[in-house]
C-alpha cells in the first residue's frame, strides 16, 4: 500500500477527528485534575510510565495532605514519596513536583505560565506535559503525544508504525491536526485507545474510524485475512 502525501493525511486526520469528535463529544482530560492548574502540573509529572488511573489514585492522598503548590512547596520529601510510590520513579517525581511547586509560587506567583519554552524549565515537564497543560489551562493548540497518540496514530498510517519518538510524531501530527482540534483530539484518542484500538487487541470489526476506511492498520489487516 503505496503512502499518502500530506494532503490526503490531512484529509484522513481531519475526518478522523470528526468521527472521534462525533463518539465522544464530551471529552475531558482523564486526570482528575479539578480544574486546577497546578494540580495538573503535579499529576502531568507523575504520569511519565504510569497510568492515568493509578495518577488518579495516588493523587488523592497527596492532595489531601498537601492541598496547594505552597503546602508540596515546603513538604518533607520522604511523606511525598510516600504518597508517590505507587507511580513508579517515586524518588526522581517526588523531588520534580516539590521544585515545580517551589518554582510555581517563587517565581510565578503561583500563575502557571502559558508559553511552552517556559513550562519546559519546570522540574519533570516535558513537551508532553507542556502541551497537555496549554491546552488544557489555556486551550491553546498543542499535540500530547502520549503511547495512545503515538500507538494509534501510526496504526492510522500517519507514520510508521514503528515510530516511537514522542517529538518526531509531534513534528508529524501538528500540521495534520486542525489547531482548534488538537487538545481535545488528544483526551478523545486515549479514550478511543482504551476502549476500541487497545494496544493488545484493537477492535478493527467494531472501529468506527475503519469502518469508514480511514485507517491503514485494518486494511492491511483485511487484505492479509483476504490474502491479497
Amino acid at each position: 500500500m503505496k503512502s499518502w502525501s500530506d494532503k490526503e493525511k490531512r484529509r484522513r486526520m481531519t475526518a478522523i477527528a470528526g468521527i472521534l469528535r462525533e463518539r465522544y463529544p464530551e471529552v475531558r482530560c482523564a486526570l482528575e485534575y479539578d480544574g486546577d492548574p497546578w494540580r495538573l502540573l503535579v499529576m502531568g509529572s507523575l504520569s511519565a510510565q504510569c497510568t492515568d488511573a493509578r495518577v488518579n489514585l495516588a493523587c488523592r492522598d497527596l492532595f489531601a495532605h498537601f492541598p496547594d503548590a505552597a503546602a508540596l512547596a515546603n513538604a518533607p520529601l520522604d511523606a511525598v514519596e510516600a504518597d508517590i510510590r505507587s507511580c513508579g520513579l517515586y524518588h526522581t517525581k517526588a523531588k520534580n513536583i516539590i521544585g515545580a511547586s517551589r518554582m510555581l509560587i517563587g517565581e510565578y506567583g503561583g500563575r502557571l505560565p502559558d508559553r511552552m519554552q517556559e513550562l519546559l524549565r519546570f522540574p519533570g515537564v516535558g513537551r508532553k506535559v507542556a502541551n497537555l497543560l496549554l491546552g488544557d489551562i489555556y486551550h491553546m493548540p498543542g499535540v500530547v503525544t502520549d503511547t495512545h497518540c503515538i500507538r494509534i496514530c501510526g496504526r492510522f498510517g500517519m507514520y510508521p508504525e514503528r515510530e516511537k519518538n514522542p517529538l518526531r510524531v509531534e513534528r508529524i501530527l501538528s500540521p495534520l491536526i486542525p489547531p482548534e482540534e488538537q487538545s481535545d483530539f488528544c483526551h478523545r484518542i486515549v479514550w478511543f485507545g482504551r476502549e476500541v484500538c487497545t494496544a493488545r487487541a484493537p477492535d478493527c470489526a467494531h472501529c468506527p474510524v475503519a469502518a469508514a476506511g480511514l485507517c491503514r492498520h485494518a486494511a492491511l489487516t483485511r487484505a492479509a485475512e483476504k490474502g491479497i
